[in-house]
């Protein structure tokens, strides 16, 4: 499985929103700038449909040197955890395919809530209608 760019993402973030693509690598990186200062004061980001970011605190202990069996003590820190939502939990288990480790769109078109109507059974969490 292929690693994804910010590069990437900015280029189709400005695909689809018809912003320059200057534009629009300020705006992701102020974004991701944004969690890091509110993870830096202390403060749990929620993001409704996709996830969270967080803090965790992690113990300092003793662990093993994988090649000589040596212990090595393992200072404490703090380190950043991302929790995805149970929609994008759904929306992963709905539209991809391991094997593959590409995108599974029949899936998606087959789903039960497609069948009901429902306009946002193929739209990624977090992603609202530009209409």
């Amino acid at each position: 499985m292929a690693n994804v760019t910010k590069k990437e993402i900015v280029e189709e973030i400005a695909l689809r929103t018809g912003l320059t693509q200057v534009d629009t690598k300020t705006v992701v990186e102020c974004f991701l700038d944004a969690i890091a200062r509110s993870l830096v004061a202390g403060r749990n980001i929620e993001i409704r449909g996709f996830g969270r970011f967080k803090l965790r605190e992690k113990r300092a202990r003793l662990a093993r040197n994988p090649r000589t069996g040596e212990p090595v003590e393992v200072e404490s820190g703090i380190k950043p955890v991302f929790e995805a939502s149970r929609e994008l939990r759904r929306y992963l288990n709905d539209n991809f395919t391991q094997e593959e480790g590409e995108s599974a769109p029949e899936a998606s078109e087959a789903s039960a809530s497609d069948e009901a109507g429902d306009a946002n059974a193929t739209r990624a969490p977090g992603q609202e209608s530009l209409s």
